[in-house]
């Protein structure tokens, strides 16, 4: 059996309120990581209500961590710099970034609205370049960066024009980043395609 052990490390999941950001931030936190839940406060408030039902459940675990919960909006630069330089003040630094938050708007590209295609290639690409390059100036020795990409963004899927193309980028952008951070010893790992 693999455990894992994350004492004395700090860990940024974006859209970590519920999906898959809860459950990759939850292991963590299983881990004994000091976790930063993200989530974009959204106007009807349900991201807080479940970010805040996270941090209460997370907070209850054997390892007992310490949860930070702070909003963002991945889509904003300021924000995220903001919320960086947060992580730096009440943590010290930053362990592990992993570049989860997205959405989809699913429609064929005939069908598509501008507004369709600019909240997808907002959110999930231009977000994971903030994340990316604001982390990085308080990621320590060693840290890790993670994005969650998508098979769509190697073969693409009918119907996801938006999605497939903010993935792609994530893709290559991840593997550039890799290279950039190599002289520094930090790790950016794209995640395998789903």
């Amino acid at each position: 059996m693999i455990t894992y052990s994350f004492p004395g490390k700090v860990v940024l999941v974006t859209g970590s309120s519920r999906g898959i950001g809860a459950g990759v931030l939850s292991a963590f936190a299983k881990a004994g990581a000091t976790c930063v839940l993200h989530f974009w406060d959204d106007p009807s408030g349900e991201n807080k209500k479940d970010a805040d039902a996270l941090a209460t459940e997370l907070r209850t675990l054997a390892s007992k961590p310490t949860v930070h919960v702070l909003a963002a909006d991945v889509r904003d630069s300021a924000q995220i710099e903001s919320l960086m330089k947060i992580v730096k003040e009440k943590c010290g630094g930053l362990d592990v970034l992993v570049n989860n938050a997205g959405i989809i708007k699913d429609r064929t590209l005939k069908k598509m609205a501008l507004d369709e295609w600019h909240a997808v290639i907002q959110t999930n690409l231009d977000g994971v370049f903030h994340c990316c390059k604001y982390g990085t100036e308080i990621l320590r020795d060693g840290g890790r960066i993670v994005s969650i990409a998508s098979v769509a963004g190697l073969v693409g899927f009918h119907g996801q024009t938006n999605y497939a193309a903010a993935k792609a980028g994530v893709i290559g952008m991840t593997r550039v980043l890799a290279k950039e951070l190599a002289r520094r010893q930090i790790t950016a790992t794209p995640s395998p395609p789903a």
